[in-house]
């Protein structure tokens, strides 16, 4: 199947990137909140303390602010003058990085999943989600090769067990990354148009991955039963209402959070709509 281009855009075949690689990195990148805290940080552009940016954050607690940052330095996402309590965190060389990752999540999130009134960073957010699951790489790129395919044959080219291609196939349909060709029980998959435009996405993610590879350790296979117990019977959007109901007792959020602009944001805080709010939360 020939991936999604538009013209003038440079080809990048699906199937020639490091699923591991990626995978990682989206790992890395995945965990709720670190979106809205990267951007955060790169709208001040200085260091901050927890405090700071929980205060700019008002629906996510200084506690959990603080555990995502503590999570963020390990991964070297950000820096630290020195390891007093109470010392303020600034943005790395590659979490300043992440703002070219953002941009394209976000772009492709727009083009080919929704165009709806969300937060620039909710919106990157559930790009991640979507990406993210271990194993979801692979079968995109093997559909991507060879779609369509039946799911007996997406598992023995990914060298997944049956039952937990089906599980993961199921969960690609709802991240509308795949369908199938027809109704009935055996019909092919194939990707959707937002699975064959991850080529740009996949390259940009690969390529700031790079200096990852010299602080992580490669990441033992998951083994398939591990990851049906992990991810089978896990409510697509279980913690949506929590979110919700933050997002309630919340009052603003930065505006560089809503959009990338290319002039520097005001400092200046806007509403916080059901549209434009963090809500949809996997």
């Amino acid at each position: 199947m020939n991936q999604h281009h538009i013209p003038g855009q440079p080809i990048f075949p699906i199937e020639s990137f490091d699923p591991e690689r990626i995978e990682n990195a989206l790992a890395v990148m995945g965990p709720k909140w670190t979106t809205w805290t990267v951007m955060t940080m790169a709208q001040e552009g200085r260091p901050l303390r927890v405090r700071d940016v929980a205060a700019r954050l008002p629906f996510v607690s200084e506690q959990l602010v603080g555990r995502r940052l503590a999570a963020m330095h390990a991964d070297g996402l950000v820096t630290r003058a020195d390891t007093r309590r109470g010392a303020p965190y600034q943005l790395s060389a590659l979490g300043e990085s992440l703002t070219h990752v953002h941009r394209t999540l976000a772009d492709w999130s727009r083009n080919y999943l929704s165009s709806g009134a969300i937060a620039e960073a909710e919106r990157v957010e559930d790009a991640v989600q979507r990406l993210r699951l271990r194993h979801t790489t692979a079968m995109v790129q093997v559909l991507g090769a060879g779609g369509p395919m039946r799911f007996v044959h997406i598992a023995e080219q990914a060298g997944l067990d049956y039952a937990f291609t089906q599980h993961r196939l199921l969960r690609l349909q709802a991240d509308g990354l795949v369908t199938r060709t027809g109704p009935r029980h055996g019909d092919p998959y194939v990707l959707t148009e937002a699975g064959q435009a991850l080529g740009p996405v996949y390259a940009t993610i690969e390529h700031w991955s790079a200096p990852l590879a010299t602080r992580r350790a490669p990441a033992p296979p998951t083994p398939v039963a591990t990851a049906q117990r992990t991810h089978s019977g896990v409510p697509l959007g279980a913690d949506g209402a929590r979110t919700a109901a933050a997002l309630r007792r919340s009052a603003a959020v930065p505006t560089s959070l809503f959009s990338h602009a290319p002039q520097p944001q005001p400092r200046v805080s806007v509403s916080v709509t059901a549209q434009s709010a963090p809500g949809r939360s996997r």
